[in-house]
């Protein structure tokens, strides 16, 4: 079982592509980022709605209107990705079973509960490394990863799609309007 959702994955692989080649803002609607990627819009529907209240994203206007980056791409962790979707998880929850040893007889001596856990402590010391690892990530940095990894026409290749997409529905919308 994993930690975060599928919609953790599903928001930060549309905020990658909400990042234009030089990192500025793109727009698209959830309906084509949810076409472009192949998962359900009706989901990301939701996941956006979380994203926006966040202020990660702000929604655009019009007939062309859909979702920006709401602050810079360098100013977005994946921790606040992943906190606006799926809201802060602790990846332990401390049951305080040490003094249920059975060898107690239900009367822990002082000793076995003196202090904090040290499993408690082991498990919280994981707990910040993994949130300060996904705090020092932003979308901008994924995004130039994608970028490295992706050949070289890719961005514009994704631009084209989704300007496409905004032609299309002016074109349909004056013909059926």
């Amino acid at each position: 079982m994993s930690l975060y959702s599928a919609g953790v994955e599903y928001g930060i692989h549309c905020l990658l592509f909400l990042v234009g080649s030089g990192g500025e803002s793109r727009e698209a609607s959830v309906r084509d980022l949810a076409e472009l990627q192949g998962v359900p819009q009706d989901y990301l529907a939701k996941i956006f709605t979380k994203l926006a209240k966040a202020k990660l994203v702000a929604a655009t206007e019009g007939v062309k209107g859909g979702f920006r980056l709401a602050r810079p791409a360098d100013e977005i962790s994946i921790l606040d990705i992943v906190n606006a979707i799926d809201g802060q998880k602790l990846i332990f929850d401390c049951r305080e079973i040490r003094g249920r040893c059975a060898l107690f007889e239900g009367a822990p001596p002082a000793w076995a509960l003196d202090g904090g856990c040290a499993v408690h402590g082991a498990m919280q010391t994981a707990q910040k490394r993994m949130e300060e690892a996904l705090a020092q990530q932003t979308i901008l940095d994924l995004a130039r990863k994608l970028g490295r990894k992706a050949p070289a026409e890719f961005a514009g290749q994704v631009d084209e799609w989704i300007s496409g997409r905004k032609d299309r529905k002016i074109s349909v919308t004056d013909v059926t309007g």
